[in-house]
């Protein structure tokens, strides 16, 4: 008998190497691995088109998606999570003695403004100095995956012509939230930023989540063993990793490597799948997504994700 194949999109890190390079096999069916060198274009397909079958997914993204009824369910398996401090990024020219100064200022967004990365360091910005969000003119550099959706008021488009790069170098912009720039004028907005984030970890438990996996509704449907084998050849893929981790088998730890390791400094696993040991982090985004205006209202967590795997925790 044929094994079914579905097509999958992720992309290659420490725990899903083991998956992608066959090490780890489903136990019905095969991933039929799609390679997107840009991530965020297969998440656009996903959300646009439904142009998988599988599929990595940024965290507010899929939340948004959701809202708006695109036909793809999650599951609990959290693939990329990374610290945010250091993505706030300012120019030195601006005058701005502390992130409370963005207020009443225009500040750049990498992409769009539902774009995980920026709403997590939106949620630091609140929490850890104060900022009234609502009184920063967000500038984005680019449109939002989820076409339907629409920003509150204080989200603009960069002008046409413009870069969101040169824009911050120049101090057009008095900051940025996921710029990549090298200027003698631009720095980090929060000193020593992995210390932060280390520190905001210990002491709130800030341990951002970026991405999940989702499955289009319409393969869970025809296929209702699959959630949860995926859920599982995902866990023991990741498993591997953490065991190499921990053992100091990483020859070049990655800055995410690096992440994961500050993280087994608190926790065993410094990357549980499941919603139960996520659930704070899951319910922490979630409040941040309305309070930024992404989602009208809080949805329910569990809800989020494929009944069959609810439960599962790895």
């Amino acid at each position: 008998m044929v094994r079914p194949a579905f097509r999958t999109v992720t992309r290659t890190q420490g725990n899903n190497r083991a998956l992608k390079e066959g090490v780890v096999k489903p136990l019905d069916f095969d991933f039929d691995f799609e390679e997107v060198p840009v991530l965020v274009k297969g998440f656009r397909r996903m959300v646009r088109e439904l142009a998988y079958d599988i599929s990595e997914m940024a965290l507010t993204t899929y939340v948004c998606a959701r809202a708006h009824g695109v036909k793809f369910t999650a599951l609990p398996i959290f693939l990329v999570r990374d610290f945010h401090h250091g993505a706030i990024l300012q120019n030195l020219q601006a005058g701005i003695a502390s992130p409370k100064g963005l207020e009443g200022r225009r500040v750049g967004v990498n992409r769009g403004y539902t774009v995980t990365t920026g709403v997590w360091a939106r949620s630091i910005l609140q929490d850890e100095h104060g900022v009234d969000l609502s009184k920063v003119t967000w500038v984005r550099s680019g449109d939002e995956h989820v076409a339907d959706y629409r920003p509150p008021a204080n989200v603009v488009p960069l002008d046409e012509g413009r870069e969101l790069e040169a824009d911050l170098a120049s101090g057009a912009l008095v900051a940025a939230v996921g710029a990549k720039v090298e200027h003698p004028d631009v720095r980090s907005m929060i000193d020593d930023p992995f210390a932060a984030a280390v520190a905001a970890m210990k002491d709130r438990g800030l341990y951002p989540i970026n991405h999940l996996v989702v499955v289009r509704d319409a393969v869970q449907e025809e296929n209702p063993d699959l959630a949860v084998q995926v859920f599982e050849a995902f866990a023991k893929s990741k498993q591997l990793y953490v065991e190499d981790l921990k053992a100091g088998r990483i020859a070049s730890p990655t800055p995410i490597d690096r992440v994961h390791l500050a993280a087994l400094e608190v926790m065993d696993d410094p990357l549980p799948y499941g919603i139960a040991p996520n659930r704070k982090v899951l319910e922490m985004l979630m409040a941040h997504a309305v309070t930024q205006k992404i989602v009208p209202a809080a949805m329910d967590i569990d809800g989020l994700f494929a009944a069959s795997t609810r439960d599962l925790v790895a």
